[in-house]
């Protein structure tokens, strides 16, 4: 019987950190489904199911995306503010540029707002410089030092190479980076590891960064608890909605449309005896019987305002859980006021602020990891709060007569770093031609510098 790896051995890392990302895999992919629409089906009694399948699949309405979409659309970040003098902002932002993390960065809040959280991976580029790439959460997992939640002990990033159909991994320790690979095990199978040698790289090489190379954007996380989707306490009102949506159309299959009835007939029957349906009722067509005593009637409709309701009260039940806007969710908007709008997403704005704290400590160590000092890489959030033009207008010049700086009203404006220091070297330059053309009108133009003086006639 082969021996158990050696505790913190790369074997014992590797096959530790496996696990863990399976079992987190395993119990994430729910929160997927539930973004992408793809919900169990309502309950019912077994031997209707195969019947109203189709109703059933038809039932589900997806309010699990619009609960995350209001979330993340509002997450975007802006540039890097640094209180260092020099141009350590526009090393951070080109940085940020080269790797295409404007779209990058968008993923990895999604990802992190449906299963929890997400990764930034940076790695050292041989030509020098660092790429820093989006990594899925069903693919990485990182563990701490035990006492320590900041510092990393080692990370594991797990991929199937549909080249070779192996299953690869990397482990990442602050000191080695080790490879590994192994045949697609079978269902429930687990994986036979071996050493995966890359040309030109010595195996279990050293790791240049010198830390596990990973930042991780984490939604939601708690004290001695993993972090958590968005959609944890959605699922289940999510499953409720889809049940009366269900009810709803189950009624209006079989109830919605007024029942026929009549009385005083008699019922031909044919040569076998059957009884012959003697109308067929539709929209262009009129019932005639010959009975005296015939008489016609139909039954009520089925009311369905009850399920609509429901469905309602159960998407208030969302809005009010998640902090989501409830017009966001019902798509409709009636006599509401600026005030009342703002009233209703207030909730929300709070909600990204507290979002936006933790997902910062991911974006700051990964632009260390890539040679941007923490001092020199503040991160500075576009405002999720939407206001009319006339309103941040009126306010910015409200501000502007308490003596605030314009870099400062340039910034509530919304203005990105970069577009705050291009005005301002606009401004400089207005300001100093304005300046040369006021001296130049009162002491008249400069004479050419190789021109004989002018003497003064005696």
């Amino acid at each position: 019987m082969p021996q158990p790896p050696k505790v913190e051995s790369p074997e014992w890392w590797r096959d530790r950190l496996y696990a863990a990302l399976c079992k987190r895999t395993e119990e994430t992919n729910l929160y997927d489904a539930y973004y992408e629409g793809d919900h169990r089906l309502p309950h019912l009694h077994e031997k209707a199911r195969a019947p109203f399948r189709r109703l059933l699949q038809m039932s589900r309405a997806n309010y699990c995306q619009l609960v995350v979409d209001a979330l993340v659309g509002r997450l975007e970040v802006a540039g890097f503010q640094s209180d260092v003098s020099g141009d350590a902002d526009d090393q951070a932002w080109a940085l940020w540029q080269d790797n295409n993390l404007d779209s990058g960065s968008q993923l990895g809040f999604l990802e992190a707002a449906i299963r929890g959280n997400s990764y930034l991976l940076v790695s050292p580029k041989s030509e020098g410089g660092y790429r820093i790439t989006p990594e899925h959460p069903s693919q990485v997992i990182t563990e701490a030092v035990p006492g320590s939640a900041y510092e990393l002990a080692a990370a594991l990033k797990l991929w199937m190479d549909e080249w070779t159909a192996n299953l690869c991994c990397t482990l990442y320790l602050p000191g080695n980076v080790y490879k590994f690979d192994a045949p697609e095990p079978k269902m429930g199978g687990k994986p036979v590891w071996r050493q995966r040698h890359v040309a030109g790289e010595e195996w279990g090489g050293k790791n240049i960064l010198g830390e596990v190379p990973f930042g991780e954007l984490a939604n939601r996380p708690r004290m001695l608890k993993p972090c958590a989707s968005e959609l944890e306490s959605v699922i289940p009102i999510q499953d409720r909605a889809n049940k009366t949506i269900a009810d709803r159309m189950m009624t209006q299959e079989a109830a919605a449309f007024p029942g026929k009835w009549a009385t005083g007939l008699e019922i031909p029957v044919d040569e076998n005896g059957q009884e012959i349906e003697p109308f067929d009722v539709a929209v262009n067509k009129i019932l005639i019987a010959e009975d005296a005593g015939a008489k016609f009637g139909q039954f009520a409709a089925a009311d369905l305002s009850g399920y609509l309701k429901a469905k309602e009260a159960d998407i208030h039940d969302i809005a009010a859980i998640t902090s989501t806007p409830p017009h966001y969710l019902l798509g409709s908007m009636v006599n509401l006021s600026a005030e009342a709008l703002k009233a209703a997403e207030a909730g929300l704005i709070h909600k990204i602020y507290q979002r936006r704290r933790f997902l910062e400590e991911g974006l700051e160590r990964t632009m260390r990891l890539a040679g941007i000092a923490s001092s020199q890489a503040r991160i500075v959030w576009k405002s999720p709060e939407w206001r009319t033009e006339g309103e941040l207008v009126d306010a910015l010049v409200k501000m502007s007569t308490l003596g605030v700086p314009r870099e400062v009203l340039w910034e509530r404006w919304g203005a990105t770093p970069q577009e705050i220091e291009r005005w301002r070297l606009l401004n400089e330059d207005a300001l100093q031609r304005a300046m040369g053309g006021d001296l130049a009108a009162e002491y008249g133009p400069k004479p050419p510098i190789d021109a004989e003086p002018v003497l003064a006639e005696e």
